[in-house]
């Protein structure tokens, strides 16, 4: 069974970049699209079967660090991952602080991050 996934991403490039690989190297079915940080949580209410949510950190309104917030106290098999261009050091600790499972470079660590999706699929 795919995994459900919520995409909060800005940019429609690599949205519809994004999309199709993550149906067809992560098993992922994305149920919903996001573009700023209302409506992640808007969505995050709407589909509470989710199980995975990717995060980039600058939206088009608000920020990902308010989602990974609101995702903090998420029950277990729910996986939150950060893909950013803005993977510094500062800041991939404050994300994990904050709950993100992990978090990847759009740039430069694609694979890593399908890899990692995979294993959300299988727990």
């Amino acid at each position: 069974m795919s995994l459900i996934t919520i995409l909060v991403e800005d940019s429609q490039t690599i949205r519809d970049n994004l999309v199709p690989a993550l149906e067809e190297l992560a098993d992922a079915h994305v149920v919903a699209l996001a573009d700023t940080a209302q409506e992640a949580i808007e969505a995050l209410e709407r589909h509470a079967s989710w199980q995975l949510v990717i995060v980039d950190l600058f939206l088009r309104e608000g920020s990902g660090l308010t989602i990974l917030r609101a995702c903090r106290d998420r029950p277990e098999g729910k996986y939150v991952v950060v893909l950013t261009n803005y993977p510094t050091p500062e800041m991939r600790q404050r994300c994990l602080a904050l709950g993100a499972d992990a978090v990847f470079d759009k740039s430069t660590e694609l694979d890593a991050f399908f890899e990692h999706c995979l294993r959300c699929q299988n727990g």
